[in-house]
């Protein structure tokens, strides 16, 4: 039985016991039958940075790649590829337009490189908030849904917790202006970062519904626990507050599966979550060329999620 239908069927015998008609639910459940997949799958622009990097991809193709190579209609741009354009009007439209044109939808923003959010100094704190405005706007202007920002800064657990929720909170008030949101995402490049329960208290002070999470499956420290299971208990813990997911890929077996991540058991805690939104291909693999390791990564994400469909 498929998970949409037995999720139905719960709310069906809910119905029942308050007296519904079995006219009426019958119905209902032709009605209910589901048109979209579990999860839609992105392709984040890091997993081509090599590309990129050596000039032998324009970020305003991105789209075009994505749609054309891989067959994947949503992508995710990564702010370091058009670093001096974020208040290019003429650029981001036509940015827009080429992704409009194939069909691709333009998801978000990742931001790095705009100073810390959680600077022991205020005033770099407000400076670093203030650099990510024009991000905000260059996403709106994209039709992106949100920003990702870091959660970088000084001292200890406490003091990092309220300076980067302070910063976080600020640059939060400025994105819900414009209808968007700002995500923060597990990483290793910060050891506080990298710990779920970090980013979960500092998500919780700011309480604002546009500040929410970018779980990671692989950037995780090993500070988030010592047993095999960190990382899947990591994501878990930022599941209730995730508007996007990245489904980082880095090796994988002569059956296709990642050697480092079990994709079967993350994707059903990011499905039981009752998270049913894009998943973010980020290829970081060095075995596989880049092309090969976002077609091997976009296999997977299909595989499971059928074999999640028909449980």
């Amino acid at each position: 039985m498929a998970l949409h239908r037995r999720l139905f069927l719960k709310q069906v015998s809910a119905l029942s016991a308050a007296g519904v008609g079995a006219e009426f639910l019958s119905n209902r459940l032709v009605a209910a039958e589901p048109q979209e997949p579990l999860y839609k799958i992105s392709l984040a622009e890091w997993s081509l940075h090599r590309a990129l990097q050596q000039g032998k991809l324009d970020n305003r193709d991105f789209a075009k790649v994505a749609k054309n190579d891989f067959g994947i209609e949503a992508i995710e741009y990564l702010n370091q590829f058009f670093q001096d354009k974020a208040k290019d009007k003429s650029y981001l439209i036509e940015l827009k337009k080429r992704a409009e044109d194939l069909g691709v939808k333009s998801l978000l923003i990742v931001i790095d490189g705009e100073g810390r959010l959680g600077d022991a100094d205020e005033q770099k704190r407000t400076q670093a908030v203030e650099n990510h405005y024009k991000w905000v706007e260059a996403a709106q202007m994209l039709g992106c849904h949100s920003i990702r920002a870091n959660t970088f800064g000084d001292g200890n657990f406490g003091e990092r917790v309220d300076r980067a929720a302070d910063g976080l909170r600020m640059l939060t008030e400025f994105a819900e202006k414009h209808d968007m949101n700002v995500l923060v995402e597990n990483t290793l490049k910060s050891r506080y970062s990298s710990l779920g329960g970090f980013l979960t208290a500092v998500v919780n002070k700011v309480g604002m519904k546009h500040c929410g999470t970018l779980p990671d499956f692989a950037g995780w420290g090993r500070g988030e626990g010592v047993d095999a299971d960190y990382r899947y208990k990591g994501v878990a813990g930022l599941m209730p507050f995730a508007k996007a997911v990245s489904a980082r890929s880095d090796d994988f077996d002569a059956q296709g599966n990642e050697t480092h991540t079990d994709y079967r058991q993350m994707m059903k805690i990011v499905v039981d979550a009752g998270y049913h939104g894009y998943v973010g291909i980020k290829y970081e693999g060095g075995e596989l060329g880049e092309p090969e390791g976002i077609k091997a990564t976009k296999k997977l994400l299909e595989q499971v999620r059928n074999e999640l469909t028909n449980m």
